[in-house]
């Protein structure tokens, strides 16, 4: 007999229109191999046979007539679900299934919908048709895939497809039938931040027994995030958990979890390993960032669903700020770096801070890091480390105005979470032997400066010349990092060796003579050993200038020059008032500021000089470029992902399109505020018409009064009423625009989120109900805070933040 409306699972037939999007996910990763329940599909053609068969199409129709006059969606769905619940399946369907089921051994299965709108990249059209788990023997199937037939006219599925404008005659149900799997342990996995779109990270959920409980919201999951570049396990986070859904004699219960394993970890890291792998096999089959359903038995690990991630909101994958509650400044690299970095520059970048900012470290916090793809510097880690070594908070301060400016009053500088042993430990040896290296390097400081000039052009050269990949790849392991690193510490050397001494020097004539006159003293020092190598670009200028450029400069260059001049006069002025009024003070600060001014010289050269050499790496990133055939698109990979596709390796074409997105994104935006304090969105600031460009502190001045923290669900920032309750039987008394407030939410929840300006509930991750059902709406949320039912009450006026994980109290 041939089949016409069952399907093996791993043949995709027609693809969508037969077996749906669910159906076609796992018939693409069966095919490929990938470790998925053996089942089947039974088609689009059975539930079109069986609306045929009893006339349902115009009965359904005339319903939905009726439900968009009266707006009651529950009631409508009611009587559409009657109608399939009353009709029996035509024999030939129901033959053909029982044949399948049987062929499959009989054992106990997981029937679930496959809409033809359904698990799609633009929408993944998430919990909207019923599944039903542990169904056992012939009549229970067929019962379960009738109401399966029936959950595409839900009132939450019918409304779904409203919001997304698909027509209600365009859709279709497949039902995938699998065997059940006894699962040890379930959960969810993420390729990529699902609220960001930072794809650096995967981050997996687990809990014991099967998945339904992270789904459902029942129970909040260990959370294991990874570092996808390495592959390796940067922090576990595990729960305690005391429920687990396990097969029951018919479907499934929610049992105890025994104590000894409420607070064990439901994967061993061996196994996050293997699951990463699996998810990576996973994203690259579908060539995007994936939402997977997987579980375990024992030690064989299965994927259950994959869905491609859908989010509404910008992708912000490049952004410190959500490290932690730290205040942040461009001020000075700003300066040096304004626009957003590609993957390549950042990663450049990073070497060179690393090596110029060796003890600007307190691990696992760095004093550097980027906000919306731009460079900031982290004055909470320098203020912390200055005062593990005695520097007070005000005397820190007033040594940073010079490089970082005056922080505003009353703007808090909130210190990191260590302690002063802790981080003395940290710090000092990297410190000893940064300085140790630095005594070192600036005894020949003036010679390699001397000849850096002509060693850059004649890398440059040697760059050009390369014809081989793997050539290339070995000329920047064996000569271009370690040279780069070379030029880096060079400046670290240049800038070390006066320590704080010109800005403690500024400050002693500051108060000897007053502001000017110190101005006057300390500015232009390096004419006094030297020019300046910024100056020297203004003759360099007058250089190649033609007679007729001269002449129409005239006036200009004489200004450069009167400039000059000017600023000589008043150092002599100042100089003599200095050695009348205080003679002896000035013999040694004259001794002190000649010795400033070489510093100031060597400072400037070994910065123009670490700028000359990124212009080296520029020529290898581009000749990479050319070689592997990426083009400037070997800009959206970093120094090691260069390395690896010069030597061969290939790169996925879905990660570079990814961080071309992000790059654009970010580059499309206004500059961002000089000072950020805790997480910045910069795509929600931006789009604030009356947004403050000089200062951002996340939520308000006064941290204090945020009173309910939790996990970003669902990005965005929302100001409404409180509504709290404790059953899903009482949501009628929840109005449109409040925020909802519960301890958990599972699928019965579901129809009130549409009325909720925001969701928050005590239980739950970002990979939970909540969470992913307000993404689909576009609802903020945050989930898991412990507290919420307990600190939010009735009519409380509050600021939910999505992006950050924050409830604050307003009224």
């Amino acid at each position: 007999m041939t089949a016409r409306y069952t399907r093996p699972l791993q043949d995709e037939g027609l693809g969508l229109e037969e077996i749906g999007g669910k159906g076609q996910s796992l018939a693409r990763l069966a095919s490929a191999g990938l470790p998925v329940p053996q089942g089947f599909h039974i088609t689009t053609a059975a539930y079109g046979a069986f609306v045929a068969k009893h006339s349902l199409r115009s009965r359904i129709g005339a319903q939905l007539g009726d439900l968009s006059e009266t707006g009651t969606p529950d009631h409508g769905a009611d009587l559409i679900a009657a109608l399939f619940t009353d009709q029996t399946i035509p024999h030939q369907i129901s033959e053909e299934v029982v044949a399948a089921y049987h062929r499959l051994g009989s054992p106990p299965v997981a029937v679930r919908s496959s809409a033809t709108a359904e698990d799609l990249p633009d929408a993944s059209f998430a919990g909207q048709q019923a599944s039903f788990l542990n169904v056992v023997g012939d009549d229970q199937l067929m019962v379960a895939v009738r109401r399966c037939w029936a959950s595409l006219w839900t009132a939450r599925a019918i409304s779904y497809r409203t919001r997304h404008h698909i027509a209600p005659d365009t859709v279709s149900l497949a039902v995938v039938v699998q065997e059940l799997i006894d699962a040890d342990a379930s959960g969810i996995l993420f390729t990529a931040d699902p609220v960001t779109g930072d794809d650096s990270m995967i981050e997996i959920n687990a809990a014991w027994g099967l998945g339904e409980a992270i789904v459902g919201g029942e129970v909040t999951p260990d959370t294991f995030t990874v570092e996808r570049a390495s592959g390796g396990l940067l922090h576990s986070l595990i729960n305690t958990k005391t429920i687990m859904i396990r097969p029951a004699a018919s479907g499934t219960a929610a049992v105890p979890v025994p104590t000894d394993r409420q607070d064990a970890p439901a994967l061993t890291e061996r196994q996050v390993s293997r699951l990463v792998d699996l998810a990576i096999m996973v994203e690259d089959l579908f060539k995007d960032p994936m939402d997977i359903e997987w579980c375990r038995q024992e030690d064989q690990l299965f994927i259950l669903q994959a869905r491609p991630i859908t989010t509404a909101v910008h992708p912000d994958p490049w952004n410190d700020s959500r490290s932690g509650d730290f205040l942040w400044t461009n001020t000075n690299v700003g300066e040096a770096i304004p626009d957003v970095m590609t993957p390549a520059t950042w990663s450049m970048v990073q070497v060179y801070l690393t090596d110029a900012m060796a003890t600007a470290s307190i691990p696992p916090y760095v004093g550097y890091g980027r906000i919306g793809g731009r460079i900031y510097l982290n004055l909470s880690v320098m203020m912390t480390l200055s005062g593990a070594v005695g520097v007070s908070e005000k005397r820190y301060r007033s040594l940073t105005e010079e490089v970082f400016g005056r922080l505003p009053a009353g703007i808090e500088i909130p210190p990191v979470k260590a302690s002063r042993l802790a981080v003395v430990r940290a710090v000092l040896p990297m410190g000893l032997h940064v300085f140790g290296e630095a005594r070192r390097d600036v005894k020949v400081l003036d010679a390699y400066l001397a000849e850096h000039p002509v060693l850059c052009d004649r890398r440059r050269a040697e760059i050009a010349a390369v014809a081989d990949p793997v050539e290339l790849a070995d000329l920047w392991i064996t000569v271009l990092n370690p040279e780069f690193h070379r030029v880096s510490w060079m400046l670290s050397a240049a800038t070390r060796s006066s320590g704080a001494s010109f800005i403690t020097t500024r400050k002693r004539l500051q108060g000897l003579v007053g502001d000017a006159a110190a101005n006057a003293l300390t500015a232009g020092l390096g004419g006094q050993a030297g020019q300046l190598a910024s100056l020297g670009l203004l003759d360099g200028l007058e250089l190649l200038a033609t007679e007729e450029q001269l002449a129409e400069r005239a006036a200009s260059a004489r200004s450069y020059r009167e400039l000059l001049e000017l600023q000589e006069h008043r150092r002599s002025v100042a100089w003599a008032e200095l050695e009348q009024r205080h003679p002896v003070q000035a013999r040694i600060l004259h001794h002190q500021l000649r010795g400033l001014a070489k510093t100031s010289r060597d400072r400037e050269r070994a910065r123009s000089e670490v700028i000359r050499y990124f212009w080296v790496l520029r020529a290898y990133a581009l000749r990479a470029g050319e070689l592997t055939g990426l083009g400037v698109d070997i800009f959206f990979l970093d120094k090691a992902e260069i390395v690896r596709v010069l030597e061969g390796e290939t790169i996925s074409p879905r990660l570079i399109k990814q961080r071309r997105k992000a790059y654009q994104g970010y580059s499309a935006l206004p500059p961002y505020p000089a000072l950020i304090r805790g997480t910045f969105n910069p795509y929600v600031w931006a789009a604030e018409p009356n947004r403050r460009s000089d200062l951002f502190i996340e939520g308000s001045v006064n941290e204090a009064d945020v009173a309910v923290r939790g996990f970003p669900g669902s990005a965005g920032i929302v100001e409404a009423p409180v509504r709290v309750l404790g059953d899903a039987a009482h949501g009628a008394a929840l109005q449109t625009g409040e925020v909802l407030v519960t301890t958990i939410t599972n699928v019965g929840w579901t129809p009130l989120f549409p009325r909720a300006a925001a969701i928050v509930t005590d239980v739950g991750a970002p990979l939970s109900h909540a969470a992913i059902v307000a993404r689909e709406l576009g609802i903020p949320a945050v989930v898991g805070c412990g507290n919420a039912t307990m600190r939010l009450s009735t009519g409380d006026l509050v600021r939910v933040d999505g992006t950050a994980g924050t409830v604050e109290v307003l009224r």
